[in-house]
């Protein structure tokens, strides 16, 4: 008797292919784009869901996360506004000198942080015309000015250094992230258990799946447009 693939695993979707919600309460943000002034950092804590470490800032009656900057600890004052020159202020693009190091860059003014918030990411701020020419490793994208982000690299760069020693260990580290791992390779399996089992027989069926087949159906094989012959 055969079991379940893969595919059809993911597809009805157990808790096994499911990722936690709870991993993913935390939400990165900004404030107000009026908002400007002396911050403190409240906490700096890890999330499951991140690969750098968040940190909480405060600024008057607002809060928010952020990822940390390397070097950033708790009970630091930075400041929301127009001073590039320390480690983890958030400032304007319009505002930054070239070649200064940022992450954690928004798309649009008040989007809060989309680019570069994962361990060890970083641009660099390049040519300046009608926008901001932002340097992306060997790309480059061209933002509105007004466009908020952190001075400095996001902390927790040396995080793939340390080795994993055991395989449980990687195990809970895909489950929170909701990855599947570790994936059998289809043609090791038995011939009961897959289409591809065995390795013996490599040739593909001649059979067609049906276009509302559920996922796993159709493996190995390619739905036509339509079939018959032409007319």
């Amino acid at each position: 008797m055969g079991k379940n693939i893969t595919q059809q695993a993911r597809g009805r979707g157990g808790p096994r292919y499911r990722v936690r919600r709870r991993a993913y309460r935390f939400k990165i943000t900004y404030p107000g784009l009026d908002v400007e002034g002396i911050a403190k950092v409240v906490r700096l804590f890890n999330s499951p869901a991140h690969s750098a470490p968040l940190a909480k800032i405060k600024i008057n009656t607002h809060e928010f996360l952020v990822p940390a900057a390397e070097g950033l600890y708790e009970g630091q004052e930075i400041e929301i506004g127009k001073n590039p020159k320390a480690i983890g202020n958030i400032v304007r693009l319009k505002n930054i000198p070239d070649g200064t190091r940022i992450f954690n860059i928004e798309i649009y003014p008040g989007s809060g942080g989309k680019y570069l918030r994962s361990a060890g990411s970083f641009a660099l701020i390049g040519a300046k015309t009608d926008k901001i020419i932002v340097l992306i490793k060997k790309r480059k994208i061209e933002l509105d000015e007004n466009c908020r982000a952190i001075i400095g690299t996001a902390a927790g760069h040396g995080r793939l250094e340390k080795p994993l020693v055991k395989a449980g260990k990687k195990f809970h580290m895909m489950l929170a992230k909701g990855r599947m791992w570790h994936r059998t390779s289809p043609v090791k399996v038995n011939a009961v258990d897959h289409p591809f089992g065995s390795g013996r027989g490599k040739r593909i069926k001649s059979k067609i799946a049906k276009r509302n087949a559920p996922p796993g159906a159709k493996v190995g094989h390619i739905r036509p447009r339509r079939t018959g012959i032409a007319k």
